[in-house]
This record gives structure tokens, C-alpha cells and sequence, in this order.
């Protein structure tokens, strides 16, 4: 964060800065949006896309700029941000072809969309800071293969728990440490809730009631702790993680019977979490050091006797460190999070009991919630992945919490997402 505010400093000395396209009007990219006009120097939010174009104007309106231009074309687009006014538009992909952006930023969530998005940057060599877990759990591999092709940045942003994590990850291995769990402390899980069960706590908070049920019924931590996982090669010991109530601080996972360090390293580390612990809502990582005279040090500086050593950060701040992560992209080729290889999947599990011709529905509905598992064993048994499921169409009847496989459903036809996965699935073998 010191080389990128001092780097977002000398891009504004020179009146020359980051100009930022946002992707999405929902709450997470109107805290987006207000932060980079109001609080960011040395950056610009030069345009909103959005479907509905009141929500991209409204957007710019809540963060105090009422004068913008509505585009259809480049060439429209251009010439605004030329003589200085903002725009809004509804094609985000026609920004991937735009000279004067620096990158773009991902706040849709949308898995299909996402894809295309994704797909257009790579062949327009444009920058994509994302906050769409949901993409990424499900073909990041294989945009991060593009991605790389195109001599592009990738990224999933910071601020979110994945960043969090691999900020944690990438810090302790700098100091000899040997990382072996990634987790991610959540303060809520139940399988089962819907959107019915989660409509006031959305309205509360002014979210939609789908990702509030995605993170109620852990579709949500799924998908980013396979996007965490798929970044650093780690699995999951088993399906759904070990997961489970743990009611104290995590320093005690490492001082009670809950791993094995033998097991860990088999695996490559795991990626897990904790239910209620403190201190939430942060992340954790834990891991281990063998040279005795680190290992002592360690003790005289109260991390403990080891063998594992508990690192964490006490909370994640979602939007707020988007703008930290889009500096990263541009000032230094940096991805916060990019996914490697599939080593976790992310599983659609009957949310109730369902009916042969039903259709699967969106991520935080009604008839499936997520799981992880590690990714050989998902392809061995053919299982569909949540972040597919949308519109799929049931085949024959499939008790509650059962894994729905490829064979279960009929798939709609003509996605690009599903195109890309069959892509990723012949790059990466079993």
C-alpha cells in the first residue's frame, strides 16, 4: 500500500491519472464508484456500465457528479472523456476496445456475463480487476490462461476474503513461514436458507437478497475459498472443507486437535473455515516453521511454540480496497489473486428435495447451495459446477442434499461459460 499511494500521488501531481471503467451498479460498485471520485487521487472513474442506465447515473449522482453522457458507440465514448465529462453506457464490452481506459473494473457477479467480459478483454488487451468470485471459482483458470496470452492483469480484487487471504499468504511465506491453511471466519452458515429466510436482513443493508443468500447458505465462502485455493494450489481435506462452530479466537486451531500437519502437507495445504470464531470477520493463515532458532524467536515474540503459527487480519473491507488493487494492476503487473490451476471446485448441492423438469436457479436462490471439493474428484464424477447451474433443467428427481452431476441435467444451450469450461477442463487433465 506505501508504493501505491505514493505512486497514485505522482499521478496526480501530473494531472495524468488512472482512468477506470466500472462494470455494475449494484451496492458493491456504488461503494466502488463513490471511494475512486471522492477519496482516490490520482485516479478516475471515467464510466459506468450497466444494463439499466438509471443505475449507472444514479451511481455517478451519489457520488456527487451529475453531469454525464450517455454513449452508444467508441467514438462517442472517446470524445467524452476527451473534453473531461463522464459517461454511462450499456455496452461494458465495447469498453474492452477503448484506447484511453486503463482497465476495468468486474462488480457484476454474473458468471455468463462475467465470461464475456472476461473473454473480450483478453482479446483487446485490457486490464480487468474483478470482484466476480463467482467467475473465477468456476473457469479462472482458464481466463488467467488468456489473460497471460494477452500480456494482461486478471485480478481478483483485494478486499474480499481471497485477496485478504493471499495478501496473508504471500506475507508469510516472505518470512520463511510454510503456509498450510487459508481460512476465512464467517459468522453464519446454513445450508438452507433461501431468499424468502434472508429478505429483510437484505433490505436492511440495501443488498441484493441473492448474494445475502449466498453468503448464508455457503455458496458465497465456497467460491472463494476455491478461488483462494485455485491461487495457491491448495485442496480442501474434504468435501464441504472442515468448516464447523468454532466459538474462541483462531489462535487456539493451532493448540487443539483439529489438523494434521502431516495430512496438510500431503494436500499441498488446505483451504477451510471457521464458524463464529474471533476475530471475525476476518481471515486466518496458519502454518508452520522448522528451523529452531526462527521457531524460538517465534515463541520470545508470542506467536506461540508452534508447530503451527496462526497469522490473521481481523477484517476484510470489500470495496475499499478495490482502488488499492486496480493501482496494483496498472502500476506494477501485480494480480492480487490469480488462479493457477483447478484444484477445488465448486459443487451444486439440492438445497431441498427436487423435481425431474425443474430448472436450477441463480447462486443464492432456492434450489441449490455450493460446496467445495477438490477438483480430480468433482470431474471423476462428472459434477456440475454451481456456478453452471443457472438454467440448467433437472432430468429426474434429486433428494436434498445431493450432489447434482452433469448427467442430472440438460445444460442451455449456447454459453460461453460453458464453452470455457470445456476449454479449462482439456488444459488441466486429471
Amino acid at each position: 500500500m506505501i508504493l501505491v499511494d505514493t505512486e497514485l500521488k505522482k499521478r496526480e501531481e501530473q494531472d495524468n491519472p488512472i482512468k477506470v471503467g466500472l462494470v455494475g451498479a449494484g451496492d458493491m460498485a456504488r461503494g466502488i464508484a463513490r471511494l475512486m471520485v471522492q477519496s482516490v487521487p490520482g485516479m478516475e472513474l471515467v464510466v459506468i456500465s450497466n444494463r439499466t442506465l438509471d443505475n449507472a447515473k444514479s451511481a455517478y449522482a451519489d457520488a456527487g457528479i451529475d453531469d454525464v453522457i450517455e454513449v452508444t458507440c467508441l467514438n462517442e465514448f472517446e470524445d467524452a472523456i476527451a473534453v473531461g465529462k463522464r459517461a454511462i453506457t450499456q455496452d461494458a464490452l465495447m469498453l474492452c476496445e477503448s484506447e484511453t481506459l486503463d482497465v476495468l473494473v468486474d462488480a457484476t457477479g454474473a458468471v455468463e456475463f462475467g465470461a464475456q467480459l472476461a473473454e473480450k478483454a483478453a482479446e483487446c488487451k485490457m486490464d480487468v480487476v474483478s470482484m466476480n468470485v463467482e467467475l473465477d471459482a468456476t473457469v479462472g483458470s482458464v481466463i488467467q490462461q488468456r489473460a497471460r496470452k494477452a500480456g494482461t492483469i486478471y485480478s481478483i480484487a483485494d478486499g474480499d476474503q481471497p485477496g485478504v487471504q493471499l495478501n496473508l499468504w504471500r506475507f508469510v511465506k516472505g518470512i520463511g513461514v510454510e503456509p498450510l491453511v487459508c481460512g476465512n471466519i464467517k459468522g453464519l452458515q446454513d445450508f438452507y436458507r433461501n431468499p424468502t429466510t434472508q429478505k429483510s436482513f437484505a433490505e436492511q443493508w440495501g443488498q441484493s437478497v441473492n448474494m445475502v443468500t449466498s453468503f448464508a447458505d455457503g455458496s458465497k465462502i465456497s467460491m472463494e475459498q476455491a478461488c483462494t485455493a485455485n491461487a495457491t494450489g491448495m485442496q480442501v481435506e474434504m468435501r464441504g472443507m472442515r468448516g464447523g462452530d468454532h466459538v474462541g479466537h483462531v489462535d487456539e486451531l493451532c493448540h487443539i486437535d483439529r489438523y494434521d500437519i502431516d495430512k496438510l502437507r500431503e494436500l499441498g495445504g488446505v483451504v477451510d473455515y471457521v464458524v463464529k470464531a474471533q476475530p471475525g470477520p476476518g481471515v486466518f493463515v496458519l502454518g508452520t516453521m522448522e528451523e529452531k532458532f526462527h521457531r524460538h524467536h517465534f515463541d520470545l515474540y508470542k506467536l506461540g511454540k508452534g508447530p503451527l503459527y496462526s497469522f490473521y487480519r481481523p477484517y476484510h473491507l470489500c470495496y475499499f480496497e478495490v482502488p488499492s488493487s486496480v493501482a496494483r494492476a496498472v502500476f506494477f503487473r501485480d494480480s492480487v489473486v490469480a488462479a493457477d490451476r483447478p484444484m477445488v471446485d465448486v459443487i451444486s448441492m439440492a438445497k431441498k428435495d427436487l423435481k425431474a423438469g425443474e430448472m436450477l436457479d441463480i447462486i443464492g436462490g432456492y434450489t441449490v447451495y455450493g460446496q467445495c471439493e477438490n477438483y480430480p474428484v468433482a470431474r471423476a464424477e462428472r459434477l456440475l459446477p454451481q456456478g453452471l447451474a443457472e438454467g440448467c433443467v433437472l432430468k429426474r428427481d434429486i433428494p436434498k442434499d445431493t450432489a447434482i452431476s452433469y448427467d442430472d441435467v440438460d445444460v442451455p444451450e449456447g454459453r460461453l461459460c460453458d464453452k470455457l469450461r470445456t476449454e479449462q477442463d482439456e488444459l488441466f487433465p486429471v
